[in-house]
């Protein structure tokens, strides 16, 4: 891990120094918050060193390669990285992000990419024990839930369980330790999420309860400034080329053998 800090502050100081405007050498700055496996997260290259990696990056490398310029990312919270990108810190930002009104509001929101169910399917991980007992809204009455800070799960929680608490927090692994050590009785995720929490956590399952998404939640995106259509459109072009070439399934299914999970039971 501590390889990975000296990494994560080289990149940090790299970014402050030179921004993301560099006319010289193009780069594609790319926002990313490392805390969401199978999606993005630290793991282990084959020559055992930390890295950020994930289908996310998978993708970030592809938009770079594409737009012919050199991938830098800079790994950030959940909400710092999309406070980078609307104030022109970074060029996007990728993180798993869904459609959301207030998003939709604030940034140019790409065309959407399907990783898999797994996902974009929105679940309670809890203990086992009560995996069966929190099967609808009015289980959960009074239940503390936690969920990130500006995510897709804080807002279905105030949208759909209005009569839960929710409890925010800013990275998952925070999240999941709230919910170890009793601090709150569920948390919100996405589905893939939860696989990988399971993986590593015995002792944890995904409640009954599932959130209802309406047509424009089931996929995710990626943030751009407001008004920066010209890379939008370009990145379009190449999110549409992506799944021309049937390239998702491969780059989910390195993701999920990367994190160490083999199955989405």
């Amino acid at each position: 891990m501590k390889r990975f800090c000296i990494f994560l502050l080289t990149v940090l100081l790299t970014f402050s120094l030179f921004g993301c405007g560099d006319k010289e050498t193009p780069v594609l700055w790319v926002a990313m918050s490392p805390d969401f496996p199978p999606m993005e997260f630290v793991g282990t290259s084959p020559e055992g060193e930390e890295q950020i990696m994930g289908f996310d990056v998978t993708l970030a490398e592809y938009l770079a390669e594409g737009l012919g310029m050199e991938l830098k990312l800079v790994p950030m919270g959940f909400e710092e990285c999309q406070d980078a990108v609307a104030k022109g810190q970074v060029d996007l930002a990728i993180s798993g992000f869904s459609w959301l009104p207030q998003r939709a509001k604030r940034f140019n929101l790409s065309d959407t990419y399907h990783a898999s169910d797994n996902t974009t399917n929105q679940v309670l991980l809890t203990t086992a024990e009560n995996a069966s007992r929190f099967a609808a809204a009015g289980d959960l009455v009074g239940v503390y839930i936690g969920a990130q800070r500006a995510s897709l799960q804080e807002w279905l929680i105030s949208e759909q369980l209005p009569d839960a608490y929710a409890v925010p927090f800013q990275d998952l692994q925070e999240g999941v330790g709230l919910l170890l050590n009793g601090k709150i009785d569920a948390l919100a995720v996405a589905e893939g999420n939860a696989d990988a929490i399971i993986a590593a956590n015995a002792g944890l399952a995904k409640a009954e309860f599932r959130f209802t998404l309406s047509a424009e939640l089931t996929d995710n995106l990626i943030l751009l400034k407001k008004g920066n259509d010209s890379l939008t459109e370009k990145v379009n072009a190449l999110l549409a080329q992506a799944q021309a070439e049937g390239l998702y399934p491969q780059w989910y299914a390195l993701a999920l053998e990367q994190a160490g999970i083999t199955h989405g039971d």
